[in-house]
């Protein structure tokens, strides 16, 4: 715990944008014993772990580094077994929850590590596809809903003539190439340290590998 947890208290501090002599006091300690957690010379107790979860406002999963979200979605093995083997007896609220789990989790992981290669052109590539995709999604739902489509900037025709589409394709051309031009060192992205790096969030993106397989090969099966 004494790596991640120092590191992470350290940074929510920074983030919230407050002096380490002012969280110490808000969170009813000495500024010398936040300077010693947030530099790993000592582990809290669970009253402090409480305090600051409540204090920045994120999970103690976050707090302690078991998880990149910060509402602490980490997906458990029974959930994944929901999903897929029995997904027909799912309610659509609890449905809609794992799939939002399984997304979260893996683009969590993926913004990660990308943020590790420092390309900020395949970041921001990365965010531009996924962006289009969730555009697209949001204002189907959005149009199916009876709303006023004048709320977008594209155009209804433009968007019928599915230029979103073009526009994921080319970011993810742009992305291919930030990646292929970065002369870095990657950092390890195979199952066994994705599931030692990720833990919780290594069986969503493995779900969500596993799904699109499924689909995909239902897809040749047509062919």
């Amino acid at each position: 715990m004494k790596s991640n947890f120092s590191r992470v208290l350290s940074l929510l501090r920074q983030e919230k944008g407050v002096s380490q002599r002012k969280a110490a006091a808000e969170l009813g300690i000495s500024q010398a014993l936040l300077s010693h957690y947030e530099n790993g010379i000592r582990e809290p107790g669970l009253n402090f772990v409480s305090k600051a979860c409540d204090y920045y406002h994120v999970s103690a999963d976050y707090l302690l580094g078991r998880t990149l979200s910060r509402d602490g979605a980490i997906i458990e093995m029974e959930e994944l077994a929901d999903a897929s083997e029995a997904r027909e007896n799912l309610r659509g609220s609890i449905l809609a929850k794992l799939q939002k789990k399984l997304v979260v989790n893996t683009a969590s992981v993926l913004f990660d590590l990308l943020g590790q290669t420092g390309s900020r052109e395949a970041v921001a590539q990365a965010g531009a596809y996924l962006s289009s995709g969730l555009y697209q999604l949001f204002r189907q739902l959005y149009r199916a809903a009876g709303g006023n489509e004048s709320y977008f900037s594209t155009g209804s025709r433009a968007f019928d003539l599915d230029v979103l589409s073009a526009d994921m394709t080319l970011a993810r051309i742009r992305y291919a190439k930030a990646l292929e031009e970065y002369r870095g060192e990657f950092p390890p992205v195979d199952a066994q340290s994705l599931a030692e790096g990720y833990q919780g969030l290594a069986q969503a993106v493995a779900q969500v590998f596993h799904n699109t397989d499924e689909r995909v090969k239902e897809l040749e099966k047509g062919e």
